[in-house]
């Protein structure tokens, strides 16, 4: 599978991208998916001068084994989303699992999400869903910079 190296600076491009096709979206918080989500939301937060960011941890597999519910982790009490529009932010739909899981506990809990991604991977979704937003769509495996692989290669 080809590998797309990412550097800080497109990174960077792609949050202000991602930015602007977020303007004049409503929502009243950012809820960030980890790991790999947690910078992106950082970074989208600065770029959008939103203050409110809360975090959702989902697990999905379990060293090789690949579960079939979601485990949540971290998730955000019902009363902080309750009636809110939330921005779901994540690095990466590929199989869309994750995002599609985090969308349906916000719903749960009363709130009215969006989701937004730097990638869409089209060909591994797995689900009958896709983001509302993304910045880039690829079918590259993606090495973001903050990568354990990235720091290994210095």
């Amino acid at each position: 599978m080809e590998r797309l190296f990412l550097s800080w600076e497109s990174l960077l491009g792609l949050v202000r991208h991602l930015a602007g096709r977020l303007q004049g979206e409503e929502f009243d918080l950012i809820l960030g998916i980890a790991r790999g989500g947690l910078i992106p939301t950082a970074l989208l937060a600065q770029a959008l001068g939103a203050r409110d960011i809360l975090t959702a941890a989902v697990m999905f597999y379990e060293g090789e084994e690949t579960l079939s519910e979601p485990v949540f982790l971290q998730f955000p009490p019902d009363p902080l989303l309750f009636g809110k529009r939330v921005l779901v932010v994540d690095d990466v739909w590929d199989s869309g699992r994750t995002a599609l899981a985090v969308k349906a506990r916000v719903r749960q809990a009363g709130g009215f999400p969006l989701v937004a991604t730097l990638h869409f991977k089209p060909s591994r979704n797995q689900v009958p869903d896709e983001p509302d937003v993304y910045a880039e769509a690829t079918e590259a495996w993606v090495v973001y910079p903050w990568a354990t692989e990235v720091w290994l290669k210095t």
